[in-house]
């Protein structure tokens, strides 16, 4: 996940230059700071899954219980 962000971060950056060198500076910062908030909810959210050290797996009895809806 994290080289993922860094290329999407890099991607954004590099498109949006793009962007102020057409003249559409304004377009630019609000397209950057949209992708950017998205990106960061994306990062945030696949870091904390991958950084659980104790995963609930399918076959985990909780986790069968949830998608039962018994506990």
């Amino acid at each position: 996940p994290y080289y993922g962000v860094v290329g999407l971060v890099v991607a954004s950056v590099v498109g949006c230059g793009w962007l102020v060198s057409l003249g559409l500076s304004f377009v630019s910062l609000v397209l950057f700071m949209v992708y950017l908030g998205g990106m960061l909810v994306v990062f945030v959210y696949s870091v904390s899954l991958a950084a659980d050290p104790f995963p609930e797996t399918w076959g985990d009895w909780r986790v069968m219980g949830y998608g039962v809806g018994f506990i």
